[in-house]
């Protein structure tokens, strides 16, 4: 179950890395209004050192469903750890910084333990820490400082689509109450995969606003996989650690 959650979180940010660029500091969006609200977006972007808290998390697939509490931690730009339980009995933990992922599961007795370089070498293309906090901290996973948008303001928020689609067809959806994200979408056309993160809301913890519910839904061929992140609990800059060990005897694998 954690490795399939695990796997499917790596998937939503592998492919939205696919298509994304580096940005430089100045927003190469030309319309004047788009160019506020990116600001904006990145102006409101939840401000804190530590994270402590609790998620209910569902995995579905067309023939199979489960779910799973998951404890998770957080050190700013530096650590994500996540623990996993069934019933009141750990299951599986995992331990992501900048340079390595790691995660081990009980049940099956196996582990991975590599870095974002193996992972990215894997699927050939890039991985990061970055775009995984994004993703659960409700930012643009993709930086929309990096490229031109079109901008429109629909009826559900404001919506930036590449003017360059070069293979990837991508769509960001802001939130106009808060300027957080509300969908993100990435599709690679060529290769049949595609992956939309939508955000059910938003909680406001000491002036700071944080995700309540996160739906992926991510398509490969004619398999589609649904993960529900809901946040049950959010502490805002607690002392944390990150226990992690590898037990021995486990069996080390690939994602």
């Amino acid at each position: 179950m954690m490795r399939k959650i695990f796997g499917l979180i790596l998937l939503a940010t592998l492919i939205v890395s696919c298509g994304s660029r580096k940005g430089t500091g100045k927003i190469a969006t030309s319309n004047p209004e788009a160019t506020g609200i990116i600001e904006k977006h990145y102006a409101n972007a939840a401000d804190f050192k530590t994270l402590a808290g609790r998620l209910r998390t569902s995995y579905q697939t067309e023939d199979k469903s489960q779910s799973v509490n998951l404890s998770f931690r957080m050190k700013k730009d530096e650590a994500i750890w996540l623990s996993a339980t069934v019933m009141g009995f750990p299951v599986a933990r995992a331990y992501i910084t900048p340079r390595r992922v790691s995660y081990y599961e009980k049940v099956g007795k196996t582990y991975f333990d590599g870095d974002f370089s193996l992972l990215s070498n894997l699927v050939g293309t890039p991985l990061d820490f970055e775009k995984l906090q994004n993703l659960l901290m409700g930012q643009a996973i993709y930086d929309l400082r990096a490229e031109e948008f079109d901008f429109l303001e629909t009826a559900r928020g404001y919506q930036f689509i590449p003017v360059e689609n070069k293979g990837f067809k991508k769509m960001f959806l802001l939130d106009p109450k808060n300027l957080k994200a509300e969908a993100q979408q990435l599709a690679q056309e060529n290769e049949n995969r595609s992956v939309t993160v939508t955000y059910s809301g938003y909680q406001e913890i000491s002036g700071r606003f944080f995700p309540e519910e996160i739906k992926i839904i991510a398509n490969e061929g004619s398999g589609s996989t649904k993960i529900d992140l809901s946040y049950r609990s959010i502490e805002v800059n607690p002392e944390v650690n990150f226990p992690f060990e590898i037990p021995s005897g486990y069996e080390e694998i690939d994602l």
